[in-house]
């Protein structure tokens, strides 16, 4: 309070006239930043029992002031202790900067944004230590970051559109602290596009066990939070998702990632024999028609089966799944047949988390995901490209089903 009354009657001029360096200036907003504080606590204090200090309106009041006691923050301006002032009732709490509050709102906001860019917290403190001139513990860090947690759930719970054109599902997988040990675990991402073009991430799913009643859980949550119809869904190779997806969302017509089932089918090739597979399959998923493609997928069989039969069964299990695409104009075709639309925001995700050997825990795992899609989204303001073409092919073949999504249709 010294510092204060000491500096409140001096102009800027005076204030400056004190400082011969950009230490002594630093030092000077630290002191006012110190000040200004003490003089809003004894303000709030003074509203708070309705008196100002030493007026004769409190005696007897039945309330009183009842000394200090220390507090310690950190802010941009470094590590300040403070006198918090008391009430004999023990009812005062500033608002100002709220009891069990140690960081200040900017801070908080800069240790959120340093996390979101996949800094690990060794980064983070040495960065505040260099910067600030303050000290951030890793507790104080979690307890930060932990104030995202209610906006990952409302994020996770909003409404969505009624209708999506197409929908991406593919996984990514992260080690993940649990039972004193590391373990792997998939973040099951659902990307969608709109009837206007327009990406988004629907949900992602962490630590899941992958099965039909995992995935009906999620198609069940997805059509509580408004989707009636979702007209093309594309797929790796994730198990128990046709079923569920058909007995949520009948209409949809699913399409296996073609891409990965490619890359499944070289592991069980030699190197020498994959350029040949791969250039015989190619005739396969390339070709104009179906019936094209049915025609060269009989040679790849008869080139290739005896050889790697498990290869060849796998393409004929997942046939009607692998060649859904073919109905479809060459522009849609290019969108489904492959989930990589879905990989590349992976991609991205992957250069904010690849810092991280392994998560703590799954909360610390959606906390980074979730500021990394929330960094990465935000940059989605337009239609995907070619969605012009692609637009007038879907409304022609899916009729009423894509109209019905439009934004202005009840209007």
């Amino acid at each position: 309070m010294q510092n204060y009354r000491y500096y409140g009657d001096m102009t800027i001029r005076e204030l400056a006239s004190q400082c011969e360096s950009v230490d002594d200036i630093q030092t000077m907003i630290r002191d006012l930043f110190k000040d200004t504080l003490q003089i809003i606590f004894e303000a709030e204090m003074e509203h708070h029992l309705g008196y100002s200090k030493h007026a004769v309106d409190g005696i007897h009041s039945g309330n009183s002031r009842n000394g200090y006691s220390k507090k310690t923050i950190k802010s941009k301006f470094g590590t300040t202790t403070l006198d918090v002032p008391r009430d004999r009732n023990g009812k005062f709490e500033p608002q100002i900067i709220k009891k069990h509050e140690t960081a200040l709102n900017g801070l908080d906001h800069q240790i959120i944004a340093l996390y979101a860019k996949g800094m690990s917290t060794r980064d983070i403190e040495d960065h505040m230590r260099d910067i600030y001139g303050i000290s951030v513990s890793p507790a104080m860090v979690s307890k930060v970051t932990d104030k995202i947690i209610p906006a990952i759930y409302d994020w996770h719970s909003r409404p969505l559109e009624r209708v999506y054109t197409i929908v991406y599902l593919d996984a990514i997988h992260f080690k993940v602290k649990q039972d004193h040990r590391i373990i792997n675990k998939a973040a099951y991402t659902v990307l969608g596009i709109n009837t206007e073009g327009m990406k988004d991430i629907l949900g992602i799913w962490v630590g899941e066990n992958e099965s039909a009643s995992f995935w009906l859980s999620v198609c069940n949550d997805l059509k509580s939070r408004g989707i009636e119809d979702i007209l093309i869904a594309c797929k790796d190779g994730l198990s128990g998702f046709s079923e569920a997806i058909n007995t949520v969302f009948p209409q949809t017509r699913i399409q296996l990632c073609v891409i990965h089932q490619l890359r499944n089918s070289v592991k069980y090739i030699p190197t020498k024999n994959r350029r040949v597979f791969l250039e015989d399959m190619k005739k396969v998923y390339k070709a104009f028609t179906l019936d094209q493609a049915k025609l060269a997928f009989e040679d790849v069989k008869n080139n290739w089966a005896d050889k790697y039969p498990r290869v060849i069964d796998s393409w004929e299990t997942n046939w009607m799944e692998l060649t859904a695409y073919f109905e479809y104009p060459p522009a849609i075709r290019k969108m489904i047949y492959t989930t990589n639309t879905v990989e590349g925001f992976h991609r991205q995700l992957r250069k904010v988390t690849k810092s991280k050997n392994a998560y703590p825990t799954d909360d610390s795992l959606r906390k980074i995901i979730y500021l990394a899609t929330m960094d990465i989204t935000k940059k989605w303001n337009n239609p995907i490209p070619g969605w012009i073409e692609c637009k007038a092919q879907l409304e022609i073949m899916f009729g009423d089903r894509f109209t019905s999504g439009y934004p202005d249709k009840d209007l």
